[in-house]
């Protein structure tokens, strides 16, 4: 065992006892992939601002604001005021709500590419409510997407996320490599009478941050369109980019948009947006999609999304992006003066660090793999608490102040791991 291993044992002896009776009922003793890491996760206690408290009460400054849902960190007092309104009203009623309207409304007039707006419950079933759509649309089954892209747990996107096509088990998803246009196109050509849509992130959130050109998304949206698909792009991770959606920054235009995260203010929620003659499909007067869903739209999933959306101004966009930008500069300081290798990916207020001289491919495989693990767990030793796979996110709250703090933090945490690693 590691020194920084047996550090993080020794500081969390609480999230290590809750290990053992949450996996008497649940498996692995979680119930969200993307958290777990070994030894075992941390269990939470509180969270406010930047700040999140285990059980132990270790306290840490958060760069993961809930795989970037939390666009204003926790317990948001506006978002707070506003759900406090709402929550002594009733929490989920049989028919509409104003804010949801409200919301729909903000969506539809910010997202250019935006007609009608549907709520769901997350950006998982926002995905396959798009598809649900599309293969309505156009009568067809199969869907192409990048290989290890990511929308969701559903069997026809893991199945890209995991590069398990061509088999029996995925008949009907068909993958091509990120941010290649060619392939897309050869793919579009062979089987374009077979796929009812084409999915893509605007970035890649789950595979390392990888972007592509404008022209790499036009391409294939032209080529979509020659074969008579859907373009759905999914903005769950990326609407955070710009007041529009990083689309707007791409200067794109997609038949449908998927959203998610940052739309809900922290409560659960997703979305799908789009084209009139295509979201009119699920219109139960004309009977094409029977779309429904308890808890679609709340009041207080929504009254909390307005504040949230309503609060990602431009100037917010611009002032996260430059911290960002100085986040990653003091990284790779830190990271060179202690002989470690380091590279990242950064798009506005993302990034995606890796402990090697050159930026890997979209890949779920990593070669720095046990050094970024160390770091994971020598972060949460300094407090400091991202996602395990090198995913850094800021949210509109972190002062310059808790920046720079992070990145002392983050020159310890690099100490700690070369010294590991020399060790």
């Amino acid at each position: 065992m590691s020194v920084i291993e047996a550090a993080y044992i020794a500081r969390t002896p609480k999230s290590a006892a809750m290990g053992p009776r949450a996996q008497k009922v649940m498996p692995a003793g979680d119930t969200r992939a993307a958290g777990f890491h070994t030894p075992y996760p941390l269990t939470i206690a509180s969270a406010t601002g930047v700040t999140l408290t285990d059980i132990d009460g270790n306290e840490y400054l958060d760069l993961s604001n809930n795989f970037t849902s939390l666009l204003h960190g926790h317990a948001y007092q506006p978002i707070v005021d506003a759900v406090s309104r709402v929550i002594g009203t009733g929490t989920a009623w049989p028919a509409r709500n104003n804010t949801q309207v409200e919301l729909a409304e903000l969506i539809c007039e910010r997202v250019p590419s935006i007609d009608l707006v549907r709520f769901c419950n997350s950006g998982s079933e926002a995905n396959m409510l798009a598809l649900h759509v599309a293969r309505t649309h156009t009568g067809r089954h199969k869907v192409l997407m990048a290989r290890f892209g990511y929308h969701g747990s559903h069997e026809a996107f893991e199945a890209g996320y995991f590069g398990n096509t061509g088999d029996k088990a995925w008949p009907h998803t068909i993958i091509a490599p990120w941010g290649d246009a060619d392939a897309f196109e050869t793919e579009l050509e062979k089987h374009g009478d077979e796929i009812a849509a084409v999915f893509l992130e605007a970035a890649m959130g789950a595979s390392g941050l990888v972007q592509a050109s404008p022209e790499f998304f036009q391409r294939v949206i032209d080529a979509t369109h020659r074969a008579g698909a859907v373009f759905v792009l999914d903005e769950v991770i990326t609407l955070r980019l710009s007041t529009g959606g990083h689309q707007v920054n791409l200067g794109i235009n997609p038949d449908l948009t998927t959203l998610g995260k940052i739309i809900g203010g922290g409560y659960p929620v997703g979305a799908v947006g789009g084209r009139a003659d295509l979201m009119s499909l699920l219109d139960p007067t004309r009977g094409r999609i029977f779309h429904s869903g308890t808890f679609n739209g709340n009041p207080v999933t929504t009254a909390a999304g307005v504040v949230s959306f309503n609060h990602l101004t431009s100037d917010a966009v611009t002032r996260m992006g430059a911290q960002a930008e100085r986040l990653e500069r003091s990284l790779a300081e830190s990271a060179a003066g202690v002989g470690l290798p380091f590279s990242c990916r950064r798009v506005g207020s993302l990034l995606n660090v890796y402990f090697s001289d050159v930026l890997p491919a979209a890949s779920l495989a990593r070669e720095d793999a046990e050094t970024m693990r160390l770091v994971h767990l020598a972060g949460m030793n300094r407090g400091l608490y991202f996602a395990s796979r090198g995913l850094l996110v800021l949210s509109t709250v972190m002062s310059d102040e808790n920046l720079a703090e992070m990145c002392s933090r983050f020159d310890a945490v690099f100490a700690d791991v070369a010294a590991e690693i020399s060790s």
